[in-house]
C-alpha cells in the first residue's frame, strides 16, 4: 500500500510542478510578490501534491468500487421507480459533498450558500437518474444533449427578455459555472464508476460507449436549477466579496494560517463523507454485495479520500487563492495587461494535470477502450482545451464581451460534432468538460479572473464569473476533434488491412491455379 501511495504522490508531483514553476517565475519577472505570499504558495503546492496522492489512492479503493457495485446492483432490480430514487439520492448526496460547489457558493452574492447548494444538488440528482435511465433504455446521448442544451439556452436567452426578469442576464455566468463545479473530485469517481457498472450488465455492442455521458448530463441539471433559482432571488453583483491577501511576515505566520484552516475543512469533509459512508453501509446491509475484505478496503479508501481532500483543499484555498487574485489584479492594472492572454494559455495547458478528477477520467477511458485511447492522448487534448478556455476568458474580461456570444457558438459546434464522431468520444468529451472544472479552477483560476476583472474595473458578476463554464466547454470541441482524427485513423488502418488481405488471397489463388494446371498435364 505504501508503495502505491508513493507512486500516486510522485505522479501528483510531476503534475503540480509545472504550474508551480510558472507562477513562481511570473512572481519574479512580471509581478513581484511579498515573500510571505510566495512562501504560502509553496507550502500550498506541497499540501496539494500530498493531498492529491492520498485522494487518488482513496478514490481507487472506495468511490470507484462503490459506484460500480451500486450500478451493477441497480440493474438487477425490476423496480424502475426504486432505481430512480436511489440514483437521485446518490446524486444529491455527492453534490452536497462536492468541495468545489461550496467554494463557488461562498462567492456568489444575494443567494444564501445553502439554498444555492441544495438547488444544484437537486439538479444533479434528477439528471443522474435521467442518465441511468438513458443507459438502461439505450437512449442516444446526443439526442438528450440536443434536447436539454436547447432547453437550457432557450431559458437563458428568452427569460431575460421579459422585463421583470431582465436581471437574470447578469446571473447566467454563475449558473453555467455551477454546472462545472458540481462534477469535481467527489462526484466524478463515483458517477463514472456507476456508469461503467450499469453498462457492464448489458451485453450489446454499444454498452461501452454508453458507460460515458453521466457526468455530462449531471452538468446540465445544476445550470437549469440555478437559472430558475435566480428568478426568485433576483441576484445582483453589488456585494461580491474579494478574499483579502493575508499578512504574512514569518514562517510561523504561514504555519498558523494553514493550521487555522485545517479543522474547518476537516469538519466539512467529515460531514460530507459521512453521508456517503452511511449510504454505503445501508446499501451493503440490503444487498450483501461485498465480502469482508472488500468492505475493509473500501472503508480504508474512504479514510484516504478524507485525508486527501482535507489536505488538498487546505493547500489550494490558503496557498493558491491569494496568489491567483494578486497575480490577476496586478497584471490587469499594469500597462502590459495583455500579457495575461499568453500567460493564461501557459497556465491552462499545465494546470489541468493538477485536477484530481482528470486522472480518474483518463484512467477510466484507457481501461474501457482497452488501451486504444491512451491516457497521454487524453491529457494532451484536455490541456489544449484548458489553454483555449483561459485564453478566451482573459480576452473576454479585458474586452467586456458577453459570455453568451461565446457559449452559444461554442456549444453549437460541440453539439454538431456529435453527429460525426464515434459515439464513445461524444460521451468522453462531454464528461471531460465537467471533469476539467475542478478544485484548481474554483480556487486558483476563478480568483485569477476576479483579480483581473477588478484590475480593469469590470463587472465581477458578468465578466469574472463564467471562467468555469469556459473550462467546461472547450474540451467538448477538442476531444471530439480528437475523436474525428481517431476515427479517420481507424478507418485508414482497416482499409490497409483489407487491401493486404486481398493481396494475400489473390496471390494464393494464382499459386493454386498453377498447381491445378500442372496436375492436369
Amino acid at each position: 500500500m505504501n508503495k502505491i501511495l508513493a507512486e500516486k504522490i510522485r505522479e501528483a508531483f510531476t503534475s503540480v510542478l509545472p504550474i508551480s514553476v510558472i507562477v513562481l517565475a511570473a512572481s519574479v519577472v512580471l509581478v513581484p510578490m511579498p515573500t510571505g505570499t510566495i512562501l504560502m504558495f509553496i507550502v500550498g503546492a506541497a499540501l496539494l501534491i500530498l493531498g492529491m496522492g492520498f485522494f487518488t489512492l482513496g478514490a481507487d479503493m472506495s468511490m470507484m468500487p462503490m459506484g460500480e457495485g451500486i450500478g451493477i446492483q441497480l440493474t438487477r432490480t425490476t423496480k424502475l421507480g426504486l432505481t430512480m430514487i436511489i440514483c437521485f439520492l446518490m446524486g444529491l448526496i455527492t453534490a452536497i459533498a462536492e468541495p468545489d460547489l461550496q467554494v463557488l457558493a461562498a462567492q456568489v452574492p444575494s443567494i444564501p450558500p445553502l439554498q444555492l447548494i441544495l438547488a444544484v444538488a437537486v439538479g444533479v440528482g434528477l439528471f443522474l437518474a435521467l442518465a441511468i435511465f438513458r443507459i438502461l433504455f439505450k437512449i442516444p446521448l446526443s439526442a438528450l444533449l440536443l434536447i436539454f442544451y436547447g432547453l437550457l439556452f432557450a431559458v437563458a436567452i428568452l427569460v431575460p427578455l421579459i422585463p421583470q426578469y431582465y436581471f437574470l442576464a447578469s446571473f447566467i455566468p454563475v449558473a453555467f459555472d455551477s454546472g462545472g463545479v458540481t462534477t469535481g473530485p467527489m462526484t466524478v469517481p463515483f458517477i463514472l464508476a456507476m456508469g461503467v457498472g450499469v453498462a457492464s450488465v448489458r451485453s450489446d455492442k454499444n454498452s461501452q460507449d454508453d458507460s460515458f455521458g453521466l457526468v455530462s448530463l449531471c452538468s446540465i441539471g445544476p445550470i437549469l436549477a440555478v437559472l430558475f433559482l435566480g428568478i426568485f432571488f433576483k441576484p445582483s453583483g453589488a456585494d461580491v466579496s474579494i478574499s483579502a491577501i493575508p499578512q504574512v511576515n514569518t514562517s510561523r505566520d504561514v504555519i498558523e494560517h494553514f493550521a487555522v484552516e485545517f479543522p474547518r475543512y476537516a469538519e466539512d469533509m467529515f460531514l460530507a463523507l459521512a453521508a456517503i459512508v452511511v449510504f454505503f453501509v445501508i446499501f451493503q446491509c440490503v444487498s450483501r454485495r461485498y465480502k469482508k475484505h472488500q468492505i475493509g478496503r473500501i472503508l480504508i479508501g474512504f479514510l484516504y479520500t478524507f485525508i486527501g481532500l482535507v489536505v488538498f483543499l487546505t493547500g489550494v484555498n490558503v496557498g493558491f487563492i491569494p496568489v491567483g487574485h494578486f497575480l490577476g489584479e496586478q497584471l490587469a492594472a499594469s500597462s502590459y495587461k495583455w500579457v495575461l492572454v499568453p500567460l493564461s494559455i501557459l497556465i491552462g495547458y499545465f494546470i489541468v494535470a493538477a485536477e484530481p478528477a482528470v486522472h480518474v477520467l483518463n484512467k477510466q477511458v484507457e481501461e474501457i477502450s482497452q488501451g486504444t485511447i491512451p491516457q497521454r492522448a487524453m491529457k494532451r487534448g484536455l490541456s489544449i482545451g484548458m489553454a483555449a478556455a483561459l485564453a478566451i476568458t482573459m480576452v473576454r474580461i479585458l474586452t467586456g464581451i458577453h459570455i453568451m456570444y461565446i457559449l452559444i457558438p461554442g456549444y453549437a459546434v460541440a453539439l454538431t460534432l456529435t453527429f460525426f464522431v464515434p459515439k464513445i468520444f461524444t460521451g468522453i468529451a462531454f464528461d471531460s468538460g465537467g471533469v476539467c472544472s475542478g478544485p484548481m479552477t474554483s480556487t486558483f483560476l476563478l480568483p485569477l479572473a476576479m483579480g483581473t476583472c477588478q484590475g480593469v474595473g469590470g463587472n465581477l458578476m458578468t465578466d469574472a464569473f463564467g471562467i468555469v463554464s469556459m473550462v467546461a466547454m472547450t474540451p467538448l470541441i477538442v476531444i471530439q476533434i480528437m475523436g474525428l482524427l481517431y476515427g479517420h485513423r481507424i478507418r485508414k488502418a482497416a482499409k490497409h488491412a483489407e487491401a493486404q488481405a486481398l493481396d494475400i488471397t489473390g496471390a494464393g489463388e494464382i499459386v493454386e491455379y498453377g498447381v491445378e494446371e500442372s496436375s492436369n498435364d
